[in-house]
């Protein structure tokens, strides 16, 4: 398996992680979708990072960086994110989602694409879910495989487990067929490891948090635009971008929360969408 990337900081210390998500950036800069100028919102959630003080040791961006694949969207993407100061002591890694070209994403990322990370007492194991041509999701043996690996190398260590796509409906009511289409495999494997604490996605564009068995299963809102289940059908919702901050603690506990980019900010961030408009 991948060799485990180690962060440096106190063991006893609290490990603070950000999670980012469905950036949906495009090759060209300052483009518009679904009436949001994704460079513009997610500058806007990264300042709403530092005016909350937030200052992670470890930041996961969970799939759809960009919406068309284009090697400009992820430079772009990396040089958005190393300009916040909220970022100056984290480490960075990325996962594909289906909107992503895996192969070009890890081109252009490469010191960002490790699969397994260490930080304080939990190991960090990102998955990667995409179907090429596809916007459902899949776990294929490979990427069990590799879970399996990191889990059994360190079974001391909690371990939260990230991927794109959701493992499960997120409504009652409604059909999602862009989900995991194999999820039974990969609840299967972690019954046998009680490590496992945390599993953490993107994909839906808006926040989730239940639990099954000894799991907190969570989902965070997109940086630009956000989804929700209305009446049984997928409808764009006008609610603000966010992020979610997950405080893990060195005895296996975790904090959580999602802020969403507060009035002025996100103001302010569709006044620049305009002005580009102009």
């Amino acid at each position: 398996m991948p060799r485990a990337h180690s962060l440096a900081r106190r063991d006893d210390a609290p490990a603070m992680l950000v999670q980012l998500t469905d950036s949906h950036l495009f090759g060209e800069p300052d483009t518009a979708m679904l009436g949001v100028n994704t460079d513009a919102s997610l500058r806007a959630v990264l300042r709403q990072i530092e005016a909350d003080g937030k200052h992670p040791d470890l930041l996961l961006a969970t799939g759809d960086l960009s919406q068309d694949g284009e090697a400009a969207a992820y430079r772009r993407f990396a040089d958005i994110l190393r300009a916040s100061p909220a970022l100056d002591r984290a480490q960075i890694r990325c996962l594909p989602g289906n909107h992503d070209l895996p192969a070009v994403l890890r081109q252009e990322l490469p010191q960002w694409s490790a699969p397994v990370t260490d930080v304080g007492a939990w190991r960090i194991v990102t998955l990667d879910t995409t179907v090429p041509g596809s916007n459902a999701g899949h776990l294929p043996d490979s990427q069990l495989d590799m879970l399996e690996a990191a889990l059994a190398e360190a079974p001391d260590r909690h371990t939260l487990i990230a991927m794109h796509h959701n493992p499960m409906q997120i409504d009652s009511h409604w059909h999602d067929s862009m989900m995991i289409d194999n999820p039974q495999a990969l609840f299967k494997q972690l019954t046998h490891w009680p490590q496992a604490r945390v599993l953490l996605w993107g994909h839906v564009h808006h926040e989730f948090d239940r639990r099954r068995h000894n799991l907190r299963m969570l989902a965070t809102p997109s940086t630009c635009f956000q989804f929700s289940i209305r009446d049984g059908k997928h409808a764009v919702d006008n609610m603000a971008p966010g992020y979610r901050w997950i405080k893990l603690y060195q005895d296996g506990s975790m904090a959580t929360g999602v802020r969403r980019v507060q009035d002025a900010l996100w103001y302010s961030a569709l006044a620049a969408d305009d002005a580009q408009a102009a």
